[in-house]
């Protein structure tokens, strides 16, 4: 009897899978993911990116992210670099929102001004990285339509289009592990010609918390100019209690001096 209670809760199972269209599944997949990761609060993590251009020529930077978790809206993050000196004191800020564009301000030291970044240019570059400001944007459910692609052992594709009609990108194609939190593995970026731009993967996984998965590698391949950007994290803090207020125009200035 029991056999047979398992073998029709399996069926049962198969047929509501069967029932979703492509498009239910995928958002599910990324509900399921945003779920995995709530309640995290705040956190501060150190990151050494090394940047390498198409000849395999490398360059090194310091920087520290502050990264606040909000519910009613999209997270906010505060990237400063500590190094080399040319950079030292650059200091990027992200409002993201679950719909609409997002707020980015970028303070230079050299000039010891705030500058608002353009939605128009969010495809642009992130100081020189493969990574583009709009890469700094939390993962918001409600930033893209989805489509479920297929499943590989614990591994579900998911294509995601961004519905920004400023986004760079057509589409992304996400991999999810569905076994380790639904925690993101690879996702691969498509220009706006539909073309395969750069790949992100995500490594060295840490579990924080008993909850909160982390990559402590992140590595973004350029595949149309053969360059690479490298980010390794370390010393994650999320007992810092951070608030609002250290994440306003002031505190942007205020990191970068």
């Amino acid at each position: 009897m029991r056999t047979s209670i398992l073998v029709g809760i399996a069926l049962i199972s198969i047929s509501i899978a069967a029932a979703q269209s492509a498009e239910e599944r995928g958002l599910q997949i990324a509900k399921a993911a945003e779920k995995a990761d709530q309640g995290f609060i705040s956190s501060i993590v150190n990151l050494k990116m090394t940047l390498k251009n198409k000849n395999g020529q490398t360059s090194e930077r310091l920087l520290v992210t502050k990264t606040l978790e909000l519910t009613e809206d999209g997270d906010k993050s505060l990237i400063v670099f500590n190094s080399p000196k040319d950079v030292k004191g650059t200091s990027t800020l992200t409002f993201t929102h679950k719909v609409g564009s997002d707020d980015q301000w970028l303070f230079l030291p050299s000039i010891k001004r705030v500058k608002r970044i353009s939605s128009n240019n969010k495809s642009g570059p992130f100081v020189g990285s493969e990574f583009a400001y709009e890469d700094l944007s939390s993962q918001e459910v409600e930033k893209y339509a989805y489509t479920f692609l297929e499943e590989n052992g614990n591994l579900l594709l998911v294509e995601q289009d961004p519905v920004d009609p400023k986004s760079g990108y057509t589409r992304r194609i996400v991999t999810y592990n569905k076994d380790k939190g639904y925690r993101i593995e690879k996702i691969e970026f498509y220009d706006r010609k539909n073309s395969l731009l750069k790949t992100l993967t995500y490594s060295d996984y840490k579990l924080y918390k008993g909850k909160f998965w982390r990559a402590l590698t992140f590595n973004m391949i350029n595949h149309q100019s053969n360059k690479e950007t490298l980010l390794k994290f370390s010393d994650y803090n999320f007992e810092a209690m951070l608030a609002d207020e250290d994440f306003t125009q002031v505190a942007l200035q205020r990191a970068g001096k």
